[in-house]
């Protein structure tokens, strides 16, 4: 036999076909007490569970989003998809849990199984017709049963359409309509004076905290805000609020520290909420990150209750960095000045930053200077919110301002369930949409022997506005800015109407910590409540 005639022999073995008959080849796993076959043609891969961020609107049996290869996988609890008896409850997760990566219209699904058994080939011949249930499944997901398994071989497709519907007529989405409002009066007056409330005469500042006191950045100034780095790279000789150098996208970016900037109490600084402002320079120069505390929120303020540093204190070289002081009232009512925000220079804290930024520049890993995302292309701005452990965004273009929960809310009468009523912003009043109410995410659990809204202390409103229609969105929390590139933006993967109709793109990005998914959400979509009121109530 010569090397040839070998090699076609062993890919006729490897085909099943040796013996003269087609073999189909199947990958077998274990699900509860259940032996299942998947056809191997439509298995991508085989992987260890990942971590997940959920997705609402989505079927019971959808775990979640995973990030594989870039790209955002549905993943779906096969023993909730069967809904077989025997199943019910599930089985508890063990070091043997897999998730089975399969095409299915056009996009990758997973399937999370207890475990992996193996890869099986059988002819024809071995494979016996579906007569009745089989351990409880619907003859109707089912493709025939294996001898030599013995498995039951799944109709993968009539499995996944089950769970989700229609996917390909669901990522089509519905026809983009025109706007519409379905709260009469309010809608009108949020309407009357839009330029009052998102108007170009208002100063948009990022709010966050510092050792307990509130400082502010010019919205147009911040190129993003990310996670605190665990890890910071100290350079030689450098003063102490000079904190070093972080690794963003394999480039240096120099660090400011404010609290040993202005001297304030360094000692119980927090962990989890810990971020990086990034500040946008002037044209060619490099960006400086400045570390919080916390992002607190976006405010829009007229500037006249932006003060001018007091002369006495402008001499003062702690106080350089300052270009005023916003007397802010938390956005829900005339301005009374009793809250007092320092609004920070960015140019002056790039100064900060210079030194270290050269000697980082001198290895030529200096950050890349910031472009604008409607200039040299980028990527898109989002602000990007907290909802139930996972985080969303929308375009920075559509949010007006971000705003602290208020105590109280004026509930509205005969409004849909997902409005938790009305706010009044600086004389304007507007509908609160609770968004975990809307996307069907669980309420927040209150502590015991605390008021149910104890939950919420640290909510925000993210108000949302265009072409004179006016909302706000109940978040648990801002992340801040982001500039995402638009490489790595791409559809969200369909899993019923109403979510295709909302989050229609995910952002699938890299992060010290792992991946990290962003889900985008439609702004036009949010505003017009008619529809969004019929979509919510039709069966999905």
């Amino acid at each position: 036999m010569t090397a040839v005639d070998g090699d076609r022999a062993a890919a006729r073995e490897a085909a099943g076909e040796a013996d003269g008959t087609l073999a189909l080849a199947f990958v077998t796993v274990v699900v509860g007490d259940l032996h299942l076959a998947l056809p191997l043609p439509a298995v991508r891969a085989v992987i260890r569970p990942p971590d997940l961020v959920r997705i609402p609107l989505g079927p019971p049996s959808l775990d979640g989003l995973a990030q594989w290869h870039g790209e955002a996988v549905p993943v779906l609890d096969l023993a909730k998809a069967l809904g077989a008896k025997a199943l019910e409850g599930g089985a508890p997760a063990t070091r043997e849990a897999r998730v089975v990566l399969v095409g299915h219209c056009g996009q990758p699904v997973g399937l999370r199984v207890d475990a992996m058994a193996g890869i099986l080939r059988s002819g024809l011949d071995g494979i016996d017709p579906v007569t009745q249930e089989d351990g409880g499944l619907d003859p109707a997901l089912l493709d025939g049963l294996l001898r030599d398994g013995p498995a039951t071989i799944l109709k993968l497709d009539a499995l996944i359409d089950r769970q989700f519907g229609d996917m390909e007529e669901a990522a089509r989405g519905p026809a983009t309509a025109g706007p519409g409002f379905g709260l009469g009066p309010v809608g009108v007056a949020g309407a009357g004076k839009m330029g009052v409330v998102g108007g170009p005469d208002r100063q948009a500042l990022l709010v966050f905290e510092v050792a307990g006191q509130e400082f502010a950045l010019p919205v147009e100034r911040v190129r993003e805000v990310l996670p605190a780095p665990r890890e910071v790279a100290r350079m030689a000789r450098a003063k102490a609020h000079l904190l070093g150098v972080m690794s963003v996208r394999d480039r240096l970016l120099p660090l400011v520290g404010l609290r040993a900037l202005f001297g304030l109490d360094g000692s119980g600084a927090p962990e989890a909420g810990r971020r990086v402002v990034v500040v946008r320079p002037g044209v060619g120069q490099a960006p400086v990150g400045v570390l919080v505390d916390e992002v607190r929120e976006i405010l829009r303020l007229d500037p006249a209750l932006i003060d001018p540093v007091p002369p006495l204190l402008a001499r003062e070289p702690e106080f350089e960095d300052l270009d005023g002081i916003a007397r802010a009232d938390g956005g829900t009512g005339a301005g009374s000045g009793c809250r007092l925000v320092s609004v920070l220079s960015a140019e002056r804290l790039f100064r900060h930053g210079a030194a270290l930024g050269a000697d980082a520049g001198r290895e030529g890993n200096g950050m890349e200077p910031a472009q604008l995302v409607d200039g040299g292309g980028a990527g898109e701005r989002f602000v990007v919110f907290r909802l139930a452990g996972a985080e969303y965004g929308l375009p920075v273009t559509a949010v007006r301002e971000v705003l602290r929960r208020p105590d109280s809310i004026t509930p509205l009468p005969n409004a849909p369930d997902f409005v938790a009523g009305v706010l009044t912003l600086r004389g304007e009043v507007l509908p609160l949409i609770d968004q975990r109410r809307l996307l069907n995410l669980p309420a927040v659990a209150a502590k015991p022997g605390t008021d149910p809204a104890a939950g919420l202390e640290r909510g925000r409103v993210v108000v949302v506005g265009r072409d004179g229609l006016l909302v706000g969105l109940l978040v648990d929390g801002l992340s801040g800015l982001l500039t995402v590139p638009a490489g790595r933006i791409g559809p969200a993967p369909a899993v019923s109407a109403a979510q295709r109709r909302l989050i229609r793109r995910v952002a699938t990005l890299d992060s010290a910590g792992g991946g990290r998914m962003i889900l985008l959400m439609d702004a036009d979509s949010l505003l017009d409540m008619d529809r969004l009121a019929d979509l919510l109530v039709t069966p999905q």
